[in-house]
């Protein structure tokens, strides 16, 4: 967490110093694209300072917060910082700058709004699906895994079940979300290797269910303790093959 909270610090405070009056007409979304009589209705001079500024404070802000939530609070938190304060900062900026751009049309303001609005909602009802825990149940015949990257699995299609104390290495997503301690997806490993991770919390030791075909995958719950699920499904299932 701590280097994306630094990286993205930094492209931030970049940004403030890279557009200067002088290139604006270059760089400068929605100022490039204007004619000479339209630039000339734009107070520039005023514009740049104030939008150095707002990008240092958003720099400054952006590590202070985010570090701050991610070490006293909770990893998680600090991540959900990560994807909506950015949005939430240009909406103000994009709202308050207007001022500077007496005269000239700003239709492409309200539709940047409109955009960042629209990406924040999604942003929030994603992190609310991804982050409810995923459960897993079970039967006398199947376990399931509930939630979007869920499955069910037949007694047959299971080849073993059992508590790691590690999971591999992750080299990169392939398909999922990570936020935090919650990882839910298909992750590859440093072996080559892809495997599901369905990880609601940082819960050690984690349940390994190894399928027939040799497909792994690992899971723990939020707050049920992971052995005492372990032994409920042996309870339930115990013709599965479960190591030690």
């Amino acid at each position: 967490m701590m280097y994306v909270l630094i990286g993205m610090s930094l492209l931030f405070v970049a940004i403030g110093f890279i557009v200067t009056e002088n290139n604006a007409k270059y760089l400068l979304s929605g100022y490039n694209t204007m004619s000479e009589e339209e630039r000339k209705k734009v107070d520039i001079k005023a514009y740049i300072p104030y939008f150095r500024k707002f990008h240092i404070f958003l720099s400054v802000s952006f590590f202070l917060f985010g570090t701050l939530l991610t070490y006293l609070i909770h990893e998680n938190a600090g991540g959900i910082f990560v994807g909506v304060y950015p949005i939430l900062a240009y909406i103000y900026f994009i709202c308050t700058s207007s001022k500077y751009f007496t005269g000239v049309p700003t239709k492409g303001n309200k539709i940047g709004v409109f955009i960042l609005i629209v990406t924040l909602i999604l942003i929030i009802g994603f992190l609310g699906r991804d982050i409810k825990e995923d459960k897993l149940i079970f039967n006398s015949k199947a376990i399931e895994f509930k939630g979007s990257y869920g499955e069910v699995l037949p007694q047959t299609a299971i080849k073993s079940i059992e508590l790691v104390d590690e999971k591999p290495k992750i080299t990169r997503r392939t398909n999922g979300f990570s936020l935090g301690t919650i990882q839910k997806g298909y992750f590859k490993t440093d072996k080559d290797e892809i495997i599901k991770l369905i990880l609601n919390a940082d819960n050690k030791p984690y349940l390994l269910l190894t399928k027939s075909n040799g497909k792994k995958i690992y899971y723990s719950a939020k707050e049920e303790s992971n052995e005492k699920l372990l032994n409920e499904i042996k309870k339930t299932l115990p013709d599965i093959l479960y190591k030690k």
